[in-house]
């Protein structure tokens, strides 16, 4: 068995040790290959024979164990390089890449507990697809500003890609026919999946403008008053108020103001003067402004 750490030192060594020295003596305790150089001093072009040497290593040890966990988590610091390259296709997210990494490592580790040496695979062809995986469902699930189904989700990466390959082939943008036909899928799933992308990412009411952009913020280029809202407002208020009134007043109103009538014409119609029509309708408006003055 090899001598503990205390049992290492002479007489005449220094009462302390450096941290590369710790880990120089865990390893000859565990038996973890003293031949192989630790991960942070391999180069890349190495790594993949010393994977192969660790995975050997590792099938070879019980689960749970300290010397399990430590061949592990050589494997996970030896190929961390395959996260950070996985990541790098993700720059142009809005997520801190140190986000991306921590979730592509997790993906690492999956990779590593489900790899075989004797599929004959190599590692970095097992891992890419489980680290890629990992950092799409981390942004599918937490990146869109507005939380739509998965299957809305999933289907607008498949129209993305089927998008990109008809422009392609077509040299125009596709139709909405064309990509239903495309994905096995109606139109209607079509415009609903495209409906859907647009909840994918936000724009702030506060944004600035690009440089070459004399509109002003975005909350100034849409916001505006609308004036006919008070319209609707005083209509909707009339309403019982116009049907609270005799006959005769109602028509009065519906000629003049829906068929547009004059007060000579109205008083033809209903066989009355036309000063008469004046008084009936400066009567009925009054009563009209003084009920909407009331509810105000």
């Amino acid at each position: 068995m090899s001598p503990r750490l205390d049992e290492t030192r002479t007489p005449d060594a220094p009462s302390a040790t450096s941290p590369h020295q710790i880990e120089q003596i865990e390893t000859e305790e565990l038996g973890l290959l003293p031949d192989i150089p630790r991960y942070d001093e391999v180069e890349p072009l190495d790594a993949r024979a010393l994977s192969k040497t660790l995975f050997a290593r590792l099938e070879a040890l019980e689960e749970g164990t300290h010397e399990h966990a430590y061949v592990r988590n050589t494997l996970v610091e030896l190929n961390l390089a395959l996260v950070k390259f996985a990541a790098s296709r993700f720059r142009s997210r809005s997520e801190p890449m140190e986000d991306i990494i921590q979730v592509g490592t997790i993906g690492l580790i999956k990779a590593i507990d489900r790899f075989e040496l004797s599929r004959g695979v190599e590692f970095p062809t097992f891992a890419m697809p489980t680290i890629v995986g990992e950092i799409k469902r981390f942004f599918r699930d937490t990146s869109w500003s507005v939380r739509v189904p998965r299957r809305l989700q999933e289907l607008r990466l498949d129209l993305a890609k089927a998008g990109d390959e008809l422009a392609q082939q077509l040299d125009r943008s596709p139709t909405v026919g064309e990509l239903a036909e495309k994905l096995g899928i109606t139109k209607e799933e079509v415009v609903e999946g495209m409906a859907a992308s647009n909840a994918y990412t936000a724009s702030s009411l506060d944004a600035q403008p690009e440089e070459d952009d004399t509109e002003g913020a975005l909350a100034d280029r849409i916001g505006y008053e609308d004036h006919g809202l008070e319209g609707i407002e005083y209509i909707e208020s009339l309403k019982p108020l116009i049907a609270s009134l005799p006959a005769r007043d109602r028509k009065i109103l519906s000629l003049r103001f829906v068929a547009g009538l004059t007060q000579s014409e109205i008083g033809e119609e209903l066989n009355i003067s036309q000063m008469h029509v004046s008084r009936l309708l400066a009567r009925t408006l009054g009563k009209l402004r003084k009920g909407l003055t009331l509810e105000e």
